[in-house]
């Protein structure tokens, strides 16, 4: 892997600029900033061939094609070798009947995960590495989750997520709890105050 990243000093957060990097993958030679124009979720965990991780790869791969249909690209990454990630592909086509059409990205070094934060300068190992980062067009983390190695993540809520920031995107709107497409936006607090009870959580249907 060729190493691009320089640290900041201080933790990865929403707003900041995605560290770019170019890594070995199961689809070739990677690098991230080769993504731009698009969104991306870039996902990590603690190694191949465990069994949380697998269920999450194998659903991934069955709901790519929504994804694509957002214009986000998957992508993958552990620390775990190039051969090791191959081989953990060819166990969950068989396992699932699934193909994992997205790059697994290797990391033995740990390099990418230090630099994204999902692993502490200290830790001996990979086992925090749990995270998921919505990156938007021009490469801007846009939201984060992280999960204990011990509970698996939602793609259903990856989606919802991917959908909700892509509505609001560049629009003086927000999303209520639990909004998905085709339900009503929230109007900012500032945006039509008067002496209505609601007029600081108004829906955009109520006006």
């Amino acid at each position: 892997m060729e190493n691009e990243m320089s640290s900041t000093g201080r933790s990865l957060r929403i707003g900041d600029l995605a560290p770019d990097f170019r890594a070995r993958s199961t689809t070739g030679d990677f690098r991230l900033s080769d993504l731009r124009g698009q969104w991306v979720i870039f996902f990590s965990h603690p190694a191949d061939f465990t069994p949380v991780c697998s269920t999450e790869f194998a659903e991934l791969a069955r709901r790519q094609p929504a994804f694509d249909a957002l214009g986000c690209r998957l992508v993958g990454l552990s620390v775990d070798s190039l051969y090791s990630h191959l081989a953990w592909v060819r166990a969950l086509r068989e396992l699932f009947g699934v193909e994992i059409g997205f790059p697994v990205i290797e990391d033995p070094s740990m390099v990418i995960g230090r630099a994204y934060d999902m692993i502490d300068e200290a830790a001996a190992d990979s086992m925090t590495m749990r995270t998921t980062f919505f990156i938007d067009p021009d490469g801007i983390v846009r939201a984060t989750t992280s999960y204990p190695h011990n509970v698996g993540r939602s793609v259903d809520e990856m989606l919802r997520l991917l959908r909700a920031l892509q509505r609001v995107d560049g629009a003086d709107m927000l999303t209520p709890e639990g909004w998905d497409e085709g339900k009503p936006l929230l109007l900012p607090a500032a945006v039509g105050a008067d002496d209505a009870p609601d007029w600081f959580c108004r829906l955009e249907s109520q006006l």
